[in-house]
């Protein structure tokens, strides 16, 4: 990882302007930014660790914590929350024993309870990594993770 990491940070200006930039390379690299990142990454711009952990804690988008290797966000804005999106996250839990912000025991899914997804008009939504599962039901919920390896 260390290796990966130096990779990362040096492939920018040691200008504190890149630092959310470097942070975002590292989430998207290990789905989480490592803690020994942060730390390499503040020694490379000579500033304390702490603006760093403050930047990674205010994101939404960073997470200080490991995710699984999918992503699964669900949409609880007023439209999908008014079609049924609880009942989605209800449905998960049954079928992968986690709450959101909690990560399955074999590091295979992670799931987000998010603001608004983009998609009210296809309400209820879940994206899925990169994938948007839309006008959903709480009976859809294995189909869809079947799609990216549960069974």
């Amino acid at each position: 990882m260390e290796k990966q990491l130096k990779k990362i940070i040096s492939a920018y200006p040691k200008d504190r302007h890149y630092a959310l930039a470097v942070l975002q390379d590292m989430q998207s690299k290990f789905n989480y930014v490592p803690e020994e990142g942060l730390k390499m990454l503040a020694e490379y711009l000579e500033i304390p660790e702490s603006q760093l952990y403050s930047m990674a804690t205010f994101y939404k988008a960073l997470s200080l914590k490991p995710k699984g290797k999918h992503i699964i966000k669900i949409c609880n804005g007023t439209a999908c929350h008014l079609r049924g999106s609880m009942n989605l996250v209800s449905g998960l839990k049954r079928e992968l024993g986690i709450d959101p912000d909690e990560t399955t025991a074999d590091g295979k899914f992670s799931i987000e309870l998010v603001n608004c997804l983009g998609a009210c008009a296809l309400a209820p939504v879940m994206l899925v990594d990169e994938k948007y599962h839309n006008r959903l039901t709480l009976e859809d919920v294995p189909r869809v993770l079947k799609e990216y390896g549960r069974k």
